[in-house]
C-alpha cells in the first residue's frame, strides 16, 4: 500500500456534516485536510489537490503497487482517478444539504502508464448540473500534459435529510431522490428503483 500523505487522514464525513456543507466546502475541506480521504484513496495513495466550483483535480506518483501482471498500472487505477475527479466536480456544485452518486462513467486509455511514468493528474470538470442529474468530463495527464485517459460520468442528484438516524426522502413535490446511509443506497421518487451510492469523496 502506498504511503500516507503527508498532512491528510482518511476515513468518512457523515451525512450530518455532510448535508450542512455546500459541496465546494465539502471539496475544498478534502483539499486542505480539514476533512479525511475516502478509504480508497488510502489504498491507492491518491490525493485531491484542487478544487473550484465546478472543477476539480486530483493527482497520483504510479508505483509497483498499481501493477498489472504485464507490467503496466492497472486501468483500474485511472478509472478511480476519473470517477473521482469527475464526481467531485459534479459535488462542487451542490448547495446545502445536497449529495451525489455515480450513476454511470466512460473512460478511453489512451497511453500506457507505468511507475517511470512519474507524477499524473486526473481534472474532472463538469459539462452540466441539473436538478436530477449532472454530468462532466476528465483528462488524466502525466507531468508533460500528455493526454493518458479520458471520461465522461453521469451523476445522480439526491437530497439529503436526516431524521431518526437515517436519510428520510423529500417531499413528493421535489423531484430529487434521497440517501439511505446505513445500506448506501439512492432511491428515486418518480420509480421504486435503487441505485447503489458510491460517494466520490
Amino acid at each position: 500500500m502506498p504511503s500516507p500523505i503527508a498532512g491528510k487522514t482518511y476515513g468518512t464525513v457523515s451525512a450530518n456534516r455532510q448535508k450542512e456543507m455546500t459541496g465546494l466546502a465539502f471539496v475544498q475541506g478534502l483539499v486542505d485536510g480539514t476533512l479525511p480521504l475516502n478509504m480508497i484513496a488510502q489504498t491507492l495513495g491518491y490525493d485531491v489537490i484542487e478544487a473550484a466550483r465546478g472543477r476539480v483535480v486530483v493527482s497520483v506518483e504510479p508505483s509497483s503497487a498499481h501493477l498489472n501482471p504485464y507490467g503496466t498500472v492497472h486501468g483500474g487505477l485511472a478509472a478511480t482517478l476519473l470517477d473521482s475527479c469527475m464526481g467531485l466536480s459534479v459535488q462542487s456544485t451542490l448547495e446545502k444539504g445536497f449529495g451525489q452518486t455515480t450513476v454511470e462513467f466512460k473512460i478511453s486509455l489512451i497511453r500506457p502508464i507505468t511507475p517511470e511514468t512519474g507524477h499524473i493528474q486526473a481534472e474532472g470538470v463538469v459539462l452540466n448540473c441539473g436538478r436530477r442529474v449532472g454530468t462532466a468530463e476528465g483528462r488524466l495527464t502525466d507531468s508533460k500534459g500528455r493526454l493518458l485517459a479520458h471520461g465522461t460520468t453521469t451523476c445522480l442528484i439526491f437530497e439529503m435529510q436526516q431524521f431518526q438516524g437515517e436519510c428520510a426522502p423529500a417531499s413528493l413535490s421535489q423531484p430529487r431522490g434521497f440517501f439511505l446511509p446505513e445500506t448506501g443506497d439512492v432511491r428515486g421518487h418518480a420509480a421504486d428503483s435503487t441505485w447503489r451510492s458510491e460517494p466520490d469523496c
